[in-house]
């Protein structure tokens, strides 16, 4: 990738039940970006997700897959993702969703960023970005969620939920991630925040996100209330109060992608 210094790249994809929406993204992501090796990460999946996997890895050396036997929550599986690539030493580390919501088109542009950031994220709530056939009470939910970990944790960041986004291998390795007990999507909070508290630089570039066709979301209340009560202590505690800041970014809409990998 040009001007960033990285050679090898890993999509960690987390499944439970998305057969019918896996084999689009992939062929998706493997058209956009031929490059970058992909790990799909299947929660033992009761819908066969993970035999699908198998299937399209048994066709294509550049997809990987990890079974769990237990559906442990969306961070637990991005921890075992992270450690799976560390292992293998990838250069950086990619999050994405297997629902189609996270376009693998977009995937380039924040690569592009990291030549400048150790963290991008791809943001639905800076200038550019955008969600699509959300409805209103779902937005407003992410607006005051994201709203509520600025004012509460100091962090600046516009989306520190959103869970496209791609980390240096030195992030990683510096986190403590045997510490982290964050299981739902507060896990994407938990993770800007160690990485900023850290002194890492972290940036926002703006994606169109647009919300599942096939399947069922897996946002519950249980999640929801973990990601209250966590962020709440963080705050509490001040925890993100230490460390260097680094003040974030986001690149604007209109910057030219200029990365000749996928």
């Amino acid at each position: 990738m040009t001007g960033t210094g990285l050679d090898r790249v890993l999509v960690v994809i987390p499944t439970y039940d998305e057969r019918e929406n896996l084999p689009g993204v992939l062929s998706r992501l493997r058209a956009a970006a031929p490059a970058v090796d992909v790990l799909v990460v299947d929660d033992g999946s009761p819908d066969g997700t993970g035999a699908v996997a198998e299937a399209l890895a048994a066709g294509d050396p550049r997809v990987n897959v990890l079974h769990r036997t237990t559906k442990e929550g969306l961070g637990a599986a991005y921890l075992a993702g992270f450690r799976w690539a560390l292992e293998r030493d990838y250069d950086a580390v990619a999050e994405m969703d297997a629902d189609g919501s996270h376009a693998p088109e977009q995937l380039s542009s924040l690569l592009d960023a990291l030549g400048e950031a150790d963290l991008v994220i791809g943001s639905r709530w800076v200038a550019g970005g955008s969600v699509v056939d959300w409805p209103r009470r779902r937005e407003l939910l992410s607006r005051g969620g994201n709203a509520y970990a600025r004012l509460v944790l100091a962090l600046p960041v516009q989306d520190a939920t959103g869970g496209y986004r791609v980390y240096r291998r030195h992030v990683l390795e510096t986190i403590d991630l045997a510490d982290v007990a964050s299981a739902g999507y507060c896990f994407q909070v938990d993770l800007v925040l160690r990485a900023w508290r850290a002194g890492f630089r972290v940036t926002e570039v703006p994606i169109r996100f647009v919300e599942r066709v096939n399947g069922v979301s897996k946002m519950s209340r249980s999640i929801v209330a973990e990601a209250l009560w966590r962020v709440t202590v963080w705050g509490m505690t001040g925890t993100a109060r230490h460390g260097r800041r680094h003040r974030t970014q986001p690149r604007p809409a209109d910057e030219p992608s200029t990365s000749g990998r996928g």
